[in-house]
């Protein structure tokens, strides 16, 4: 019996209400102006990189357009009609892999377009509703199998892609890695189009928006603890139930904001059998990325979580911590960080890996902000992504590994030293 897919909810309560926000708006199109849209993170790079070198010429063309915050949306929405009317006109010519390539890059598209609208209204709605057309269009031609799904969570579903390995053969039982974005991160572009990371090692792939996260929020479905902590079996059981998957190797892996995200999974569902993190967000009640940093990020999360007043968000924040979860954590554990973190500081994540009480690696950068990218030490030391998936493959394999913590210096030296 399939599960019932929940429909997007328009809610006319506005956009969340961030005093830095409205007072810094002038500041913060001077510093796009200045600095471009990469100006708070590598948000083009990272868009780019899963859509392949064609997509080059598109970020060229959107960081050259982007002056101000108003000027986001509609550059990646005039790059996703593009690429979604040559993706028809490929389709109509039956030249199928022009025309999959297309829809795939035209959903990330659209779904970078959704980046500015913290609100379920209209516009956000439809513009997900594009997104989610040229990404099962992209599905139904792709080169491996990818299959919508809905993960049944209390009485909606968490919507998610399914993605097989372009070689797997029916009747295995093979691994399988959750993904779980970052706050401005989506599901569709967790998989890249060619040459994927976890695909190319043979694991299968659940890219999800868990509670809070674009799509989800669209449905009713918040970022809070509990959410987070209900979800954990949730997506388990799905997995596990899934006749390509051995269950007892199913691993987690997030990125910025999803890196607390994935270890509240990993807190609460000790069947997962390893998680990876990185560019983390893990200081308890998340004070530096909502009252230091762009206020971008605290709108964003205010929308996520269902608030749009300031005051009462802050106190609902204040119970996000891994405290009290992170103890609980048995399976072998991953974390990237950069040392020169500005979202999170490093010394929440040393402080919680003293709380864990498994297998652990914590991986410092030299130099590396939140991006873990742009240093040297990223550069000439251990590619952060490669590294995360052979850890994790390993990990599903069952192959041990030695407690340590690595610091990877700007000549891309690893020193390292036990746990």
């Amino acid at each position: 019996m399939s599960t019932p897919h929940p429909q997007p909810v328009v809610e006319h309560v506005g956009a969340p209400k961030v005093r830095r926000f409205n007072e810094q708006r002038w500041s913060i199109d001077n510093i796009i102006q200045a600095n471009g849209i990469d100006w708070d993170q590598p948000r083009s790079m990272y868009l780019q990189a899963p859509c392949g070198v064609e997509s080059l010429g598109d970020f060229a063309g959107i960081r050259q357009r982007v002056k101000k915050m108003a000027d986001i949306g509609p550059a990646f929405e005039a790059a996703a009609r593009r690429r979604e009317a040559k993706a028809r006109m490929a389709e109509e010519a039956d030249e199928s892999i022009t025309a999959r390539d297309n829809y795939f890059m035209a959903a990330v598209h659209w779904g970078a377009a959704q980046w500015t609208f913290d609100e379920n209204n209209a516009p956000n709605i439809f513009l997900n509703q594009k997104k989610r057309a040229c990404f099962a269009n992209y599905a139904r031609m792709a080169d491996h199998h990818v299959e919508p799904v809905w993960i049944p969570f209390k009485d909606t579903a968490l919507p998610a892609w399914y993605h097989l390995p372009p070689d797997y053969e029916e009747g295995d039982k093979i691994p399988a890695v959750v993904l779980i974005p970052g706050m401005d991160s989506f599901k569709e572009m967790s998989v890249a189009l060619y040459g994927d990371r976890w695909l190319q090692r043979g694991v299968a792939v659940l890219a999800i928006d868990g509670p809070g996260q674009y799509e989800a929020p669209l449905l009713g479905i918040r970022a809070t603890m509990e959410n987070w902590i209900a979800a954990a079996p949730a997506i388990h059981q799905w997995m596990a139930a899934r006749p390509e998957i051995d269950p007892m190797s199913i691993g987690i892996s997030g990125n910025s904001f999803g890196s607390f995200f994935s270890t509240i999974l990993a807190a609460n569902e000790p069947h997962f059998k390893a998680v990876a993190v990185s560019a983390t967000c893990l200081e308890p009640g998340c004070h530096t990325i909502f009252e230091e940093a762009s206020p971008t990020f605290k709108k964003r999360f205010m929308w996520m979580a269902g608030y749009t007043d300031e005051a009462a968000f802050d106190n609902f924040i204040k119970d996000f911590t891994w405290e009290g979860h992170a103890e609980r954590i048995k399976m072998p554990y991953l974390c990237l960080a950069g040392e020169a973190e500005e979202l999170s500081p490093l010394i929440y994540a040393e402080q919680m890996f003293e709380r864990l009480t498994g297998p652990k690696r914590l991986v410092v950068y030299q130099d590396a902000r939140h991006g873990i990218a742009g240093v040297p030490s990223s550069a000439l030391g251990p590619n952060p992504p490669t590294l995360v998936a052979d850890w994790m493959t390993a990990r599903l394999a069952g192959t041990p590994f030695a407690s340590e913590r690595w610091y990877v210096n700007a000549i891309g030296q690893v020193n390292k030293t036990a746990y």
